[in-house]
């Protein structure tokens, strides 16, 4: 600095701070250079593209304003006015003051010299820091730029005192005069009253909407702490202390910070200017600020990281000659030391909380943009083909396919995220790309880093300095090529990862079906098949992760040698300050070298996690008219033609884009099976229709005609085939009629859709209650009945699908749903099909002629038309080739003789199989539809009252405390005992390589001359790590103490300077060794966590399939699913890296206690008190910690169980106008999960602060000790170094003991489900049963009840009471009763999903208590209610383990009538043909029916059923009836003497009931039929029937006998049924038709 030479003649240089003239030149112009900065810098970036990037994207004012919803104006009061006129006045005093010096340095100056000028200078600073707090707003306090000022003044007053005592010290020079010191005193009372006042300042002012008193309870004080709680974290110690007295609860932790929460962070996220580019760039923008300060403060971290070995070199040197100004020197030194270890530890903390709140922010902003694209995204969930191609679909063992071929099949593939990947996408990649940023600091500072070290190896060794660099070098080609083998790795791990989620998902979502037909075992080895699959991958990646880090880890070694070896081949000497030097400088590399590999890896993944959701973040929406998150705020006012209808509409599945072919047209000629071309869809043509406003219309026609598909297309939810097609869609909440009804939408879909809440709050649905509008909805829609039955009434939980409801429940349930919205426009969708007849005209009497549906526009799908059609207004019939066949008001089409013929509609559907079948009837006599209650449901009828709701889902458990030794146990065994057996003796031989190190570098040392002994001292300690920085923690080399060097034998080895290869050569291989160890131990590592994950995950798979139905009715399926994702990918991943780092840690703990004790005893005392300050500390985080993330994983779970619900709802949510309710519900449990994140990471920034700032006073202790004499210069390194090592290891130690229990609290929650109630043995060896059991051979007592009782809980009442009959051999037997009778139960019980508390069931003369369950599932068989089909094909599902022909399933496929005979002609069988011609045809050649949520193929929709026909996930493509047929497909296969049938009827056509009717009389005549019937008409020409009443048989007896039972409750069933005459005919009827059979 040439001009400072010029103007201080007497100084030395520009940092010769010895000079008062340098002094005074920098205290001048310091501050007035940092103000022109500022003012440079305010010009610069106010208001310009650059100056964007340093914004905040949601500062705190703005938070709360959006938070806050009130019109009233948000207000923060002032920050107080007496601390910012005091700063104003002190300022002021210091600007008179420095006025007052210049103006007398003017008068008795002779010349007019810069050091006159110099307090004006120092005035304008202060002058600035006077107007500052008066001119400029103060609401945002503190004002920082005063603070920076006030230190920079307060600085250069300390310098100038410690000027004086230093002078006072070295030359004796006298003390100023006491008008000097007085003033200086002044001086510093003004400056530390002014930083005083600054550090309590608040860094903001809570504004007039919080409540100051909930601050740091309720609302986070983080905000509103003072600038001195924030330089310490402080604020956080409320929560430290909560948890360390007591067990931590959610409510014990306060809420997130508004700059941090959901919503607030997502509405200004989606708010960018960004939005819509490339997501990196979105991400990047929204949060530059945090990046662009992490960044930077990172850099000051590094640069402060070497100044602690540079101030650690010169008070050695000053120590080797202890003249007093070296001593003086040297105690400057350890200040600047301690103060730049504070310092960094403070750049530590700040780049790290803005990393944390990047992190935080990224998080939450993937996740509700995944969220967001959910509730707007297209529902392809019935779409065949969505899955990913790489998918082999055709080999459940999940064989891996050559690359070429996953490659082209990606290439072709068609995709769109299913269920189990968007939960993937939300709980996985989000959480990937997160972690990434919380480490992304290491790749801003890594260049610099190596860049450093590189400066000062150039000085070293020069040139040769730069050939070791070639090592990295030549390794780039092979980095390279691991990395793009990384990606591919990741991409398919992931995949792997998405394919076996979602195979359970939907083996979790079918288990009580899978346990039905006892497949349990052969979907446990599907599912570990996949399993198998996602191993292999990740045993690939980790092999190159080993690769990949071996590389790099030997890369410092490498660089060293022949950097050593050119340097020595070149002429050069290697004397020992430069080998000790350059030795720790090249240890310096190790940490960014060692992290550039790893993290680069991370970003790597980071990325192709951030494609998946950049590719499902532009997957295909639908139109902006259907989803209310995609419209403005509506007005109030009403617009012009408003209705609801189509125009000129032609409609088609949604299906997902389509890859565009190449000009040739190859990739069309090669594309997989199940694509479905675009001229073979089904397709609504020409459809126009404007709904008559406040009317009924009635929509009609035959099976698959696409009726659900007008509905569908009139909510948005399929896709315009034509450009010209218009939707009229009112979805305006604001606009509300002169009736009180909004203008929108409410919506019951054929298959209801509910959620896992009460009865109540699925019926409200989130709109505002109103008590009398409620009661009267319960009442219209039947449902007053059904809760009489509920202990709790309408506070019943239903379960997860509405499991503890009957299907006729659900159906009421959702009707009420769309009854209780006030909306205008109301659509319903074959409603009185789950209903019986008797249930069908209450509603129609009560709801639709009553008051709740008047003035309201009604779209209704039904084939009950003769029932509704005294108030239809207007009629649309479909045709079966998807246009309307006929249309009009009912006055016209009964003028023009049309609708008679459509009213006979349902009669002919009727009657096509069997003449006498002309209506349903009811099974209870009190009008309660008795559809499938389920065991819940009994079980609940039966619980004494307990004063409160009870709980079908109780909250999830955690664990308190420490981690129990049993869980260690479990990850141990399950890794292998041998393995950890074999790690730990690596470990120790690790920690003797670096003693090894230690004992050479004091060997090496020796072989010099006594000083280049002590510069090698000074050296090996100049690369001395700090505690928590970039630096290689592994990288201390103490010296060795002289006692130990003199007792070598040095005239034994080569002297150093004659030989200083042989020196380096040994040094490397002992480096080089220690590497080996480490790669081999981290190999065992990965070796242990395979078989550990391996054997967790079988066990936990196997233990929850085998769960009892109990629980699975009560646990959420997200909550199993979270066990298998997230639990399960910790086990992968990370678990064994921090055993074994922790291992590790405390072998190095232990090692630096020995040096401590063993090399320095007088240290040993001011360590126990360290230790003993460590302790209180660490104690209070690991218990914090531990709980918070305990919370944390329990909060987690409710997430994906609400999204996973939201996919299964979503076109329901959207029709309701709901997404923003949701939205906002997601929003609330993303910030909960997230504040106990959040919290336990500003947890670890307070121990990590604090352990810095123990670690540099106790570092800055020794020295002061080291300094007073006591100790040689060797034995001061020594008590250094160690002091270093100790507080390090004890840091780490701590820390990964910390990170250790939140890994295993993963095993814990694995742990739980591993002692799960199982159901008894699948298979029982020593009571197997015959083959051939059970026969039908004995005809007089094939099953035999006798005297059952069952309870579902021992402090239960009974559900079952003394319960007995027989049944005979090839009887049909029908189970009646009213809902919660005990009829399911009883059939139940048949298979054992409950067991009995008294008596037994004996089936063909074996107590079926006494085999496996295997065996007695296996050989009988029921066909539910709901049939469930699993994606793949027809053959899949009747046949999921290749046992059976391809002739013998179409065969069963020609008897239920799913294919016609034509098509079966070439492989017909002898059997003549029980029905001719027109049903058969008929139904052969219908289509598809759509449910609420489905698409449909090419192949269903041409009535091609075959046997590869795809089948979509629960078989959403298929009809209920064609569902049913299937699962009766699957019973003929088994041929079992006994079937139980769950008859489920209720929700089919008239046509497919009478199939199924025929198909069981027909096909199931050799069998024991027990049917648990609805209908008094199915089951009324049987050969008996029981009637239940509380679990107790009533009546037991043929159908004719009882209908002439005077009394009798069938007779009373029957009478009130009102077709008494029709049912007794048909009892005679099945009773005359049995004589011929029993006189042959």
């Amino acid at each position: 600095m040439p001009g400072t030479m010029s103007l201080c003649m007497d100084s030395s240089g520009a940092l010769d701070f010895y000079s008062p003239c340098v002094r005074a030149l920098w205290a001048s112009l310091f501050p007035l250079a940092f103000l022109v900065t500022l003012a440079l810098l305010y010009l610069l970036l106010w208001n310009s593209p650059v100056g964007s990037l340093f914004r905040n994207i949601l500062p705190l004012e703005e938070a709360e304003s959006l938070l806050d919803e009130s019109p009233n104006p948000l207000n923060a009061p002032p920050p107080p006015v007496w601390s910012f006129r005091t700063l104003s006045f002190l300022a002021f005093m210091e600007c008179a003051a420095w006025i007052s010096l210049g103006s007398y340095n003017l008068a008795v100056s002779h010349k007019l010299t810069w050091d006159v000028w110099t307090p004006f200078a120092i005035a304008f600073t202060w002058l600035y820091a006077a107007l500052r707090p008066l001119l400029r707003n103060l609401t945002l306090s503190p004002p920082y730029d005063l603070f920076a000022l006030y230190l920079i003044h307060l600085t250069a007053a300390i310098v100038e005192l410690g000027a004086i005592f230093y002078n006072r010290y070295t030359i004796d020079a006298p003390f100023p005069q006491k008008n000097v010191l007085a003033i200086t005193a002044a001086h510093f009372t003004i400056l530390f009253a002014l930083v005083t006042i600054m550090l309590c300042t608040p860094m903001a002012i809570p504004s007039n909407r919080v409540d100051k008193e909930k601050i740091g309870t309720e609302i986070s004080p983080e905000d509103y702490t003072t600038l001195w709680g924030w330089i310490t974290f402080s604020w956080i110690e409320p929560l430290i202390a909560r948890g360390t007295k007591s067990t931590l609860n959610e409510e014990d932790v306060w809420n997130l910070s508004p700059t941090l929460q959901s919503k607030l962070i997502f509405t200004k996220f989606n708010e960018s200017k960004f939005k819509g580019g490339s997501l990196t760039r979105w991400l990047f923008f929204c949060n530059s600020l945090d990046f662009i300060l992490d960044g930077i403060l990172t850099h000051i971290s590094i640069l402060l990281n070497y100044a602690g070995p540079f101030f650690l070199k010169r008070i050695l040197d000053a120590i080797a000659d202890p003249t007093p100004e070296n001593r003086a020197h040297a105690y400057i030194y350890a200040c600047l030391a301690f103060v730049a270890s504070i310092l960094r530890a403070q750049a530590d903390i700040q780049h790290l909380w803005y990393n944390r709140r990047a992190c935080t922010r990224v998080r939450t902003e993937l996740t509700a943009a995944i969220y967001d694209k959910a509730l707007k995204r297209k529902d392809l969930s019935g779409v065949n083909g969505t899955k990913d191609k790489d998918q082999d679909q055709g080999h459940p063992n999940g064989q891996l396919n050559s690359k070429g071929e996953k490659d082209e099949a990606k290439a072709k593939a068609t995709k769109s995220a299913d269920t189990g990947k968007i939960v993937q996408l939300m709980s996985g990649d989000a959480n990937r790309i997160g972690n990434m940023i919380t480490a992304i600091y290491f790749i801003y500072g890594t260049p610099s880093e190596i860049i450093i070290a590189y400066i000062f190896l150039y000085q070293l060794l020069g040139v040769s300095a730069f050939v070791g660099l070639l090592v990295l070098v030549a390794s780039t080609p092979l980095n390279h090529y691991l990395s793009k083998r990384n990606i591919a790795l990741s991409r398919e791990l992931l995949a792997a990862r998405d394919r076996r989620m979602s195979l359970l998902n939907e083996l979790i979502g079918a288990i009580k079906f899978i346990k039905f037909f006892a497949w349990e075992e052969r979907w446990i080895k599907r599912v570990e098949d996949m399993r198998k699959t996602e191993l292999q991958w990740l045993v690939k990646d980790r092999i190159n992760s080993v690769v990949f880090g071996l590389i790099w880890t030997c890369g410092p070694v490498f660089v060293s040698i022949i950097s050593f070896s050119t340097y020595v081949l070149l002429g050069n000497t290697l004397s020992v300050s430069k080998a000790f030097t350059a030795i720790a400088l090249f240890n310096m590399l190790k940490m960014p070298l060692n992290n550039l590999p790893h993290w680069t890896v991370q970003i790597l993944q980071a990325g192709v996690a951030l494609d998946r959701i950049s590719k499902f973040l532009e997957e295909e929406e639908v139109p902006d008219y259907v989803s209310t998150l995609k419209k403005a705020p509506a007005s109030s006012q009403p617009l012009p033609e408003e209705f609801l209808g189509i125009r000129n509409g032609s409609f088609r599945w949604n299906a997902p884009k389509r890859t565009q072919l190449n000009p040739s047209g190859n990739e069309s000629a090669n594309e997989p099976a199940n694509e479905v071309c675009e001229d073979e869809q089904f397709e609504l043509q020409d459809i126009s229709v404007r709904l008559p406003e406040g009317e009924l219309t009635v929509l009609t026609g035959p099976t698959g005609s696409g009726k659900t598909a007008i509905l569908l297309a009139l909510l948005g939810e399929m896709t315009p085939s034509t450009d010209s097609t218009v939707v009229h869609l009112p979805k305006k909440t604001t606009q509300v009629d002169a009736h009180g009804l909004m203008n929108s939408i409410s919506y019951c879909a054929q298959t209801p859709w509910l959620e896992h809440q009460s009865i109540r709050e699925n019926i409200i649905f989130r709109s505002p209650y109103n008590e009398e509008r409620y009661q009267q909805v319960l009442e219209c829609c039947a449902l007053n009945p059904d809760l009489a039955i509920f202990e709790d009434g309408d506070e019943t939980e239903i379960g997860a699908r509405g499991v503890t409801l009957s299907g006729g429940q659900k159906a009421r349930v959702a009707l009420a749903r769309a009854v209780y919205a006030q909306t205008k426009y109301v659509l319903l969708d074959d409603i009185f099909a789950a209903v019986d007849s008797h249930t069908a005209r209450f509603l129609y009497d009560n709801l639709f002629q009553g008051p709740l549906m008047a003035n309201r526009t009604i779209i209704l799908v039904t084939h009950h038309v003769e029932l509704v059609l005294p108030s239809a207004y207007y009629l649309i019939r479909m045709g079966l080739d998807g246009r309307i066949d006929t249309q009009g008001t009912t006055k016209d089409l009964r003028a023009r003789g049309v609708l008679e013929a459509i009213t006979k509609v349902s009669a002919v559907e009727a009657e096509a199989e069997e003449a006498h079948v002309k209506r349903e009837d009811v099974a209870d006599a009190a009008g309660i539809e008795a559809a499938k209650a389920t065991d819940v449901v009994s079980k609940t009828a039966t619980v004494k009252a307990r004063g409160k709701r009870n709980k079908l889902v109780k909250e999830e458990g955690r664990a308190t405390g420490n981690v129990k030794w049993s869980i260690y146990k479990t990850y141990l065994e399950a890794s292998s005992w041998w393995t950890w057996g074999t790690i730990l003796p690596i470990i120790v031989a690790f920690q003797l390589f670096n003693i090894a190190e230690k004992i050479w570098l004091g060997i090496w040392g020796n072989a010099y001359d006594k000083t280049s002994s002590l510069a090698a001292v000074m050296a090996a300690l100049a690369q001395q790590p700090p505690l928590d920085g970039h630096l290689s923690h592994n990288a201390a080399f103490a010296p060795m103490p002289s006692t130990y060097r003199d007792t070598m034998d040095a005239n034994s080895l080569p002297s150093a300077n004659a030989h200083p290869m042989f020196y380096v050569g040994v040094f490397a291989a002992i480096g080089l060794g220690a590497t080996l160890l480490s790669t081999i131990n981290l190999v065992i590592q990965y070796a242990g966590a395979y078989r550990a994950s391996k054997r967790l995950f079988s066990r936990l798979l196997a233990t929850v399939i085998h769960a009892p139905m109990r629980w699975f009715d009560t646990t959420p399926t997200g909550r199993i699913l979270n066990r298998f994702s997230r639990d399960v990918e910790t086990v992968d991943s990370s678990l064994s890296s921090s055993m074994g780092t922790t291992s590790h840690k405390i072998a190095s703990f232990a090692a630096a206690i020995l040096t401590v004790a063993v090399f320095l005893p007088p240290f040993v005392a001011p360590a126990v008190i360290i230790g003993y300050l460590y302790y209180k500390l660490s104690l209070g985080y690991v218990r914090t910690g531990r709980d918070l993330r305990r919370i944390e994983s329990n909060t987690r779970s409710p997430i994906f169980s609400a999204f996973g619900e939201l996919l299964e709802g979503i076109v329901t949510i959207r029709a309701f106008s709901a997404e923003r309710l949701f939205f906002d519900e997601m929003h609330a449990k993303v910030d909960i999960t997230t504040r106990m994140w959040y919290s336990f990471w500003m947890l670890n920034r307070y121990i990590s602060l604090h352990f810095d700032a123990l670690s540099a006073l106790s570092i800055f202790i020794i020295t002061l000790f080291a300094l007073s004499g006591s100790l040689s210069a060797e034995m001061a390194g020594v008590a250094i170094t160690s002091a270093m090592t100790f507080t390090s290891s004890v840091y780490w130690t701590c820390r990964q003991i910390t990170q250790l229990e939140m890994d295993l609290n993963s095993v814990e929650r694995i742990v739980e489900y591993l002692d799960l109630p199982q159901e008894p043995p699948a298979i029982i060896e020593s009571h197997r049963p015959p083959a051939y059991w059970p026969s039908s051979a004995d005809s007089n007592s094939l099953v035999v009840v006798e005297d059952l009782e069952i309870r579902y809980a021992p402090d239960l009442d009974l559900v079952l009471h003394g319960v007995s009959f027989t049944l005979k051999a090839r009887e049909r037997v029908g189970l009646l009763g009213r809902t919660g009778s005990g009829k399911s139960t009883l059939a139940m019980a048949l298979l054992r999903f409950v067991e009995p508390s008294k008596g037994r069931i004996i089936v063909d003369g074996i107590d079926i208590s006494t085999i496996g369950l295997q065996d007695l599932r296996s050989r009988l068989t029921i066909i539910p209610q709901d049939a469930a089909l699993f994606s793949g094909t027809i053959r899949d599902n009747l046949d999921p383990f290749q046992e059976h022909e391809d002739s013998t399933l179409r065969d069963v496929l020609l008897r239920v009538r799913l294919i016609s005979e034509s098509m079966h002609q070439s492989h017909r069988s002898s059997r003549a043909a029980s029905v001719h011609g027109g049903v058969d045809e008929e139904i052969a050649s219908s289509s598809v029916s759509q449910s609420s949520r489905t698409v449909t193929g090419n192949d269903e929709q041409k009535g091609l059923i075959t046997l590869d026909s795809k089948v979509s996930a629960g078989g959403a493509n298929f009809s209920q009836g064609q569902r049913q047929l299937i699962a009766m497909a699957r019973a003929l296969l088994r041929q079992s003497s006994v079937i139980i049938m769950d008859e489920a009827t209720s929700s089919i056509d008239f046509k497919t009931d009478a199939i199924i009717q025929t198909t069981i009389r027909e096909e199931f005549g050799n069998s024991l039929l027990i049917t648990v019937a609805h209908r008094i008409r199915t089951v009324v020409d049987y050969d008996r029937l029981i009637i239940l009443d509380k679990g107790v048989i009533v009546e037991f007896d043929t159908p004719r006998n009882l209908i002439e039972k005077e009394g009798g409750v069938f007779r009373d069933m029957c009478l009130k049924s009102g077709s008494f005459d029709e049912l007794k005919a048909a009892t005679l009827a099945g009773a005359n038709a049995k004589v011929p059979t029993l006189l042959q």
